[in-house]
């Protein structure tokens, strides 16, 4: 049943339905932008879901109860009531958003290692993927570090070079940014933990990987469930003890998973290249390698490889609790080109081709969507040009 099609005894008349329609349309899109925490900072979203969800979730909730009240026979006075009430806020709202921005949002070291000088990104396939879909993710390893001249710009390492600042900012100046390149691959088809995995899993996953200068990535394939997958993450990093000391000395290594959320929750893990589950349903941006799901998972992985080189042990930079960080990519949630606030990723650049939607070009003439990243000079999310 329609939401204004009710049984309801008072029903309004038909001529007066589309009026008021789009006057609750209307006062929903100003919500939407007059009061949203990304359009006044957009600082304080945590990465794991993208950034819209729990926003537009909420404007839902009010959108639902402002159409109930249409099949009220107070309709009227409530609506005047309404916007009499927001106008009359408004003026304080924004004076409360202006003295919010005019704080500073300063992500803070907390002493612990980086990771610096040559990384190798190990990546550990599990499940089943296409050569293709594998050289999506391989070569936008490739592309992080890259040196080639021939690269269009804005590129992927012009985009990665961004990170830099995190190291010019450790006193005394001794640190020096990784240097990312692909290491080994390693295919695991027949899905050797099953189709269910649990954390520890994830990281028994990821022990299979070199553990000296590297960070081994789990990419788990479309039919895998993994534990907190969609419900509460779409990736995660972390550290884990090494099986064999380096020095004699214990160490930890660094690893990644991301999952392939194409048939599972591409609304959720995979935005803007799907329509998101909440909020105005507009069309998804065309992927740039045409997979949403892998290049969902290169978002991802490109927001997680940030977080890692940034704060890989759990006591680099990052803003807030521990447990829940707020880091050098999931600081900008949704954030992808200049003017982006929530339901728009930014302006971007189009392939007149495809028409895919992409901000940084790649080696092997590949182009890539990429997540905005947090500027410790600035405490502005920064986005290629």
């Amino acid at each position: 049943m329609s939401p204004l099609t009710t049984s309801n005894p008072h029903p309004l008349r038909v001529a007066s339905l589309p009026k008021i329609s789009s006057l609750l349309e209307t006062i929903y899109t100003h919500l939407l932008f007059d009061y949203s925490p990304l359009q006044s900072s957009q600082k304080f979203y945590r990465f794991s879901l993208p950034s819209t969800a729990y926003w537009l979730c909420s404007l839902q909730i009010i959108k639902l109860i402002m159409v109930f009240f249409v099949s009220s026979r107070f309709v009227l006075p409530v609506l005047l009531l309404f916007i009499s009430i927001n106008r009359f806020s408004s003026a304080a709202r924004r004076l409360s958003v202006s003295d919010q921005t005019q704080e500073p949002f300063l992500f803070q070291y907390h002493n612990g290692p980086l990771l610096t000088g040559q990384i190798s990104v190990n990546l550990i396939w599990y499940g089943k993927f296409r050569p293709s879909q594998r050289a999506i993710v391989s070569d936008f390893i490739d592309s992080v570090s890259s040196r080639k001249l021939t690269t269009a710009q804005p590129s992927v390492a012009t985009w990665w070079k961004a990170t830099e600042k995190y190291f010019n900012l450790v006193k005394p100046k001794k640190t020096s940014p990784p240097l990312l390149s692909l290491g080994t691959q390693i295919l695991d088809e027949k899905y050797s933990l099953g189709k269910s995995l649990s954390g520890k899993q994830i990281v028994q996953l990821a022990s299979k990987g070199g553990q000296k200068d590297a960070i081994n990535v789990v990419l788990t394939s479309s039919d895998v469930a993994v534990e907190g997958f969609c419900s509460s993450k779409c990736g995660i990093h972390g550290s884990s003890l090494s099986a064999k000391r380096i020095n004699s000395k214990i160490s930890k290594f660094a690893y990644i998973w991301v999952g392939n959320s194409e048939t599972q929750c591409p609304g959720q893990c995979a935005w803007p290249l799907h329509q998101p589950i909440y909020g105005p349903q507009n069309p998804p941006l065309v992927a740039p390698n045409n997979d949403v799901g892998l290049d969902g998972m290169v978002i991802n992985l490109a927001s997680l490889l940030a977080g890692t080189a940034t704060n890989p042990f759990g006591n680099g930079y990052f803003q807030g609790p521990k447990e829940a960080p707020l880091e050098a990519a999931s600081a900008c949630p949704g954030v992808y080109g200049k003017g982006a606030y929530p339901g728009y990723a930014g302006d971007l650049l189009v392939d007149s081709t495809t028409g895919a939607s992409y901000n940084a070009h790649g080696v092997n003439g590949r182009k890539y969507l990429l997540p905005a990243l947090f500027d410790p000079s600035t405490s502005t999310c920064s986005t290629l040009p």
